[in-house]
């Protein structure tokens, strides 16, 4: 137990002031001394007397703030160490804007095929790719609350917005904070992917370690840079889930197999797919290109990562004045309801 102003405690003497007070033969009347001894009035006296120490001595300990400090305790459980890379780029502030696949027993240019498209562009140009993103993240989050959350948003430098931490409303507020304002037109995924991997420097391995990537784009890392995440990836061996919003118009992941291998590393959202395939750690990509399959993907992640885990938790500081004030309390009650039924003077 420690104290918050510890200096209080210099009133501690003063608690032994009802003992010396109550002594016998501090009485200026010396006719008391000569009635029959009384055991049940000494015990009496004896507990009015404990209470006023109690009373005094809890007071001045209340009023040093003593508190309990944080500590760490090892627990056991199910999830993982993520760290969520989410792009804050200028384009995930605009709508998915394309009709994405059609559900199974409805036909290409169909009327009904019409007007679930219609319906659909109307519901999505209602949300951002962003914020889609950011509801099903959140949504995530909350389902594991075992996981241990890290959080970078990019665009083109990274930025880490939450270090690891299970406190369900520090990771709900973190995710929902990339709303503010509007984000850059380029991005940086390998600066990202860095700083993300720089999470588990210095950090015992104990268990499932996750980089997921949710982003409506690619990138060109280049030679320097693509090494040395390899080197990362697989010192601290971490996975790679790479969530690809696919917006209208772009690219996928796949390139066509007659495309010339040069043509398809021009692509950025090709030669980003191969490289992390190429790593040599655990990697899975998924095409969203509307919100259902967006949350189709996060649930896959949800399923597939759900092994044991090790891991620190910290438990806060803890207040205990007000136990002490409490004991202060009940003493002075003790001595106020003795002062009422105390006999001042004889009929």
């Amino acid at each position: 137990m420690s104290f918050a102003a510890p200096a209080w405690l210099w009133l501690l003497p003063l608690a032994l002031l009802p003992l010396v007070a109550g002594r016998r033969d501090a009485l200026a009347n010396t006719w008391p001394a000569l009635l029959p001894h009384d055991p049940a009035s000494d015990a009496i006296a004896w507990g009015l007397r404990i209470a006023g120490v109690l009373a005094l001595a809890a007071t001045s300990v209340g009023l040093a703030g003593p508190y309990r400090p944080e500590y760490r305790v090892e627990r056991v459980g199910r999830g993982a160490e993520i760290v969520l890379v989410l792009d804050r780029s200028r384009s995930m502030d605009q709508s998915f804007g394309g009709a994405g696949r059609l559900p199974p027993g409805l036909r290409a240019n169909s009327p009904e095929a019409l007007e679930y498209y219609s319906t659909l562009r109307a519901s999505e140009a209602r949300r951002s790719k962003g914020q889609v993103a950011r509801s099903l993240l959140g949504e995530f989050a909350a389902k594991r609350p075992e996981d241990r959350f890290g959080m970078v948003v990019f665009s083109t430098l990274p930025l880490r917005v939450l270090d690891f931490t299970q406190k369900p409303d520090v990771i709900q507020a973190a995710i929902a904070a990339g709303n503010v304002g509007r984000g850059l037109s380029e991005t940086n995924i390998g600066l990202a992917l860095d700083a993300a991997l720089g999470y588990f420097e210095n950090r015992p391995f104990t268990g499932s370690r996750i980089i997921m990537l949710v982003s409506d784009g690619g990138d060109h890392i280049d030679p320097d840079m693509r090494e040395r995440l390899t080197t990362l990836a697989r010192r601290y061996r971490v996975g790679f889930y790479w969530i690809y919003i696919r917006s209208a118009g772009s690219p996928g992941l796949m390139a066509d197999a007659n495309e010339p291998p040069a043509d398809a590393d021009a692509v950025p959202e090709y030669f980003l797919h191969r490289y992390l395939q190429s790593i040599g750690v655990p990697y899975h990509a998924y095409e969203a290109d509307n919100p259902e399959a967006l949350g189709r993907a996060v649930a896959d992640v949800n399923r597939l990562e759900n092994l044991p885990i090790t891991y620190q938790d910290t438990m806060p500081r803890r207040d205990l004045s007000d136990a002490a004030y409490a004991v202060a309390l009940a003493a002075v009650l003790l001595l106020l309801a003795a002062s009422t039924l105390e006999v001042r003077r004889w009929a």
